[in-house]
């Protein structure tokens, strides 16, 4: 359950305006795609192939992009993870915090 709950939180947190972009160029790519997969008219096989591809890495892309998570600093300074709500320092499965355990 906590890995469907973390896929949740990744994909509904802010997304950095890079992959942003990044996303958007995915979606175009993947409709591109599959409007070429959907023509009515006959089509050389190569084009229908290249479409696919298109279509294909558009999606993948596209899905990436909005999985990947905004870290900002903390108030202290530390690496702040905003998808979990945490810093990342106390997380054992993030490489921002340091390697040290908290002894609180």
């Amino acid at each position: 359950m906590n890995t469907i709950q973390n896929i949740v939180n990744r994909a509904t947190s802010p997304t950095p305006k890079f992959f942003k972009t990044l996303r958007t160029i995915g979606l175009v790519l993947a409709g591109i795609g599959g409007s070429v997969i959907a023509t009515p008219a006959v089509l050389p096989a190569a084009i229908i192939s290249i479409a696919g591809y298109l279509a294909v890495a558009g999606g993948v892309l596209s899905a990436v992009s909005q999985m990947t998570v905004l870290v900002e600093p903390a108030p202290d300074g530390r690496p702040f993870d905003s998808a979990q709500g945490t810093q990342n320092k106390d997380d054992p499965e993030s490489n921002f915090g340091d390697s040290e355990t908290s002894s609180e």
